[in-house]
């Protein structure tokens, strides 16, 4: 069995008959059994992942939590997966919540973020009793501190920053900077004026201080500067407003490979924000905080391939050669959204060198339906299976029914074993919630 450079990390092989292996698993006869569009998931190494997170937490001895952001891709077996691999799960809507609820996962190991949380979201997350509140907003704060006196609890909250720290990331996915829709500003005072209101706000407890910078990050020197201004914040809240801090919780987007880009190792980027965060608070004479990240996307984007079926084509000679295939933009908008690049390879001839440069287009009746724009690829057929790797994040999670097009079924892999998470949607089911216009 030959391996196979992919440029992301998936356990991915090419067999004697010329297949793509994910996980040990044909994905020719993944595609077979389950039809395609279909996303795989290499399970082992999203387990491998998460514990790799751990092990730098252990080896540099702090108090931390690990707690998966659901938003890249939420279903109640992935749910159920990471909190077996010791994570918490953070939620940021009251059907991510609903999901984590329903996989078994703790109401107490769950926290949620939103920087609009409904009257109703708030109220479940009060009736199932998470574990913690990140408070986005002075709106916000005031609701969920009547919300939770009038039923009689006391809620732990953390508040979100935003520290005016620049990740270089697409501006669609930089949160952290002043000019953001995220957090108590930082430079304008905001941050300290929600501590002060925290306070004399006896149905909430400020536990700790949270900031997320972006998306995609792979300079540790934006999580440093996020670090030092958080300490000067955390020391204050717990210095000069005697609030209970304990947590610094320094968000996520822990870059990944995609392409051509050169990500650093999780296990680096990781620790060099602990030793940031210890150098912040041995300055300051504070004691370390327990530390809380989010990753999401750095546990599940490698991990997952998507795999379409080939149709049609058309050559423009001089200026661009199309290959549609059987999804698009309804499974995965990242291209049309801000500009993803993939690298993808033909399944079941994944050993045959790339001949032609090939732009690939979903099915959607939109132009702006693409996939890949340069994919280089054996000549292909009708019928071929084209791998998409590096799909796992932001894809699902961001399908639509763009088209009246059902979603894709799910699957996880391992050790050449297949499970199905995620039923394929039916024509049938997308109109189950429609009502017609007399009876």
């Amino acid at each position: 069995m030959t391996a196979i450079e992919t440029g992301v990390t998936a356990h991915v092989s090419i067999d004697e008959s010329h297949h793509l292996r994910i996980g040990g698993c044909d994905a020719v006869q993944l595609a077979q059994q389950f039809g395609t569009p279909l996303i795989v998931y290499d399970e082992q190494l999203m387990r491998e992942t998460i514990r790799a997170f751990h092990e730098v937490f252990r080896r540099e001895g702090v108090s931390y939590q690990i707690s998966y952001a659901s938003k890249a891709f939420c279903t109640i077996a992935m749910c159920q997966l990471v909190y077996e691999e010791g994570c918490g799960i953070d939620v940021v809507s009251g059907g991510e919540l609903y999901t984590a609820i329903a996989s078994g996962v703790p109401a107490e190991a769950i926290h949620m973020h939103g920087n609009n949380k409904t009257p109703e979201e708030l109220a479940y997350a009060l009736e199932v009793g998470i574990g913690a509140i990140i408070v986005d907003n002075f709106y916000e704060l005031s609701l969920l501190a009547k919300m939770a006196q009038d039923a009689g609890k006391v809620v732990d909250v953390l508040i979100r920053i935003a520290p005016g720290v620049e990740a270089h990331t697409h501006d669609f996915i930089s949160t952290g900077r002043q000019d953001s829709k995220f957090g108590f500003d930082l430079a304008s005072g905001q941050a300290d004026a929600a501590l002060r209101q925290l306070i004399d706000l006896d149905s909430l407890r400020c536990i700790g201080i949270h900031a997320h910078i972006g998306s995609q990050i792979f300079d540790v020197d934006g999580f440093r500067l996020m670090v030092e201004r958080l300490a000067d914040l955390y020391v204050a809240a717990k210095r000069e407003y005697g609030l209970p801090v304990r947590i610094l919780n320094v968000g996520g987007g822990f870059g990944i490979q995609y392409t051509d880009e050169v990500a650093p190792p999780v296990s680096d980027t990781l620790a060099a924000i602990i030793e940031s965060a210890r150098l912040a608070f041995d300055a300051r004479k504070e004691a370390l905080p327990t530390l809380w990240i989010e990753p999401g996307r750095s546990i599940a984007g490698p991990a997952g391939i998507t795999l379409y079926r080939v149709g049609s084509q058309k050559r423009i000679p001089g200026i661009r050669n199309y290959l549609a295939i059987d999804g698009g933009m309804t499974d995965n908008p990242r291209l049309a959204l801000y500009g993803a690049k993939y690298h993808a390879v033909l399944a079941n001839r994944a050993d045959e060198p790339a001949q032609t440069e090939w732009s690939v287009a979903g099915k959607c009746c939109e132009s702006g339906d693409m996939l890949i724009w340069d994919a280089h690829l054996p000549e292909p057929a009708s019928g071929d299976i084209l791998a998409v790797f590096a799909t796992g994040a932001y894809t699902y999670s961001m399908a639509s029914h763009y088209n009246r097009i059902p979603k894709p079924a799910v699957v996880f892999v391992r050790d050449g074993r297949a499970k199905l998470v995620v039923k394929r949607e039916t024509w049938a089911d997308l109109a189950t919630r429609d009502l017609p216009l007399s009876l």
